[in-house]
């Protein structure tokens, strides 16, 4: 009862995939990568999860309501703690790092809006995670926030258009936080082995999800956000330009900033599935 994603099966060929689907070098019983219960791949369900580093590649299983087959990079010295089964060291927010990806109009560094002609480049974000209170029910949210002002593909002007793009993908304006932001289609968060590995965006031309923001290493969740997180299956996703928010050490002081930029139009939000837990 194996389910192998197409990035899976390119990843590891048609023989092995052949071998898995047959039941041979399926584990049977094993703990879910995800919520780390156990599961049994004759009896359940069960999703390939392949971890790729620079160097090694790490194939785990999970069932399939926490998270679908699919491919996840994570740095060499993560992946080695995880077969290690050692706790890897939390990263730093402000050095994680915006993915390449291949959708048009999207902030950071994707190929280039289409006829731009415009080279890859890096941005830089801030993902800060906390809890919102919303209709008297706590949320798990996630507030992004770039070091510096985020250009349009394929334009040398100094604007920022980081929040304009955004909303160009389904994010909509924030006017009153204490109200849920609209679901966007075909986003996503990744949660995986108990930490914060990417958001996902829609494939091009309706292809696999790819990383909008992807972790340079996992980052860690409270216990709280996760068991919330857990409970609503969704995540509240706020994004803001760079100096909106800042760096904020109590969810008391996230809410104000947050409050304080949808009061000055600069926030937008969405809320996204969660994948995995």
């Amino acid at each position: 009862m194996l389910d192998v994603s197409d990035d899976v099966r390119a990843e590891i060929g048609d023989e092995e995939t052949a071998r898995l689907l047959a039941g041979d070098g399926a584990p049977g019983s094993y703990d879910c990568t995800s919520c780390r219960a156990p599961g049994n791949t004759e009896q359940e369900r069960t999703s390939t999860v392949l971890f790729v580093g620079e160097e090694t590649a790490v194939l785990a299983f999970a069932h399939a309501s926490c998270i679908p087959s699919q491919v996840v990079t994570v740095s060499e010295d993560q992946l080695q703690d995880a077969v290690r089964t050692i706790t890897s060291h939390p990263a730093d927010p402000a050095g994680e790092r915006l993915s390449p990806v291949g959708a048009p109009g999207v902030p950071g560094p994707p190929a280039g809006s289409a006829g731009s002609g415009a080279a890859p480049r890096q941005a830089v974000l801030g993902v800060t995670c906390g809890q919102v209170l919303v209709d008297d029910r706590l949320h798990p949210a996630l507030v992004v926030e770039p070091t510096s002002p985020i250009a349009r593909p394929g334009s040398d002007g100094p604007g920022d258009d980081f929040l304009p793009l955004l909303i160009e993908q389904g994010f909509m304006p924030v006017n009153d936080v204490a109200r849920a932001p609209a679901p966007v289609a075909g986003w996503s968060v990744l949660l995986a082995m108990g930490r914060l590995h990417a958001i996902l965006q829609p494939g091009v031309a309706g292809g696999q999800p790819t990383s909008w923001w992807q972790a340079h290493q996992p980052l860690p969740v409270t216990d709280d956000w996760r068991t919330t997180a857990g409970r609503t299956r969704s995540v509240f996703v706020y994004a803001a330009p760079v100096g909106a928010i800042g760096q904020q050490p109590r969810e008391d002081l996230l809410r104000e900033a947050l409050e304080k930029a949808a009061a000055s139009g600069v926030l937008v939000a969405a809320a996204m599935p969660l994948a995995g837990t």
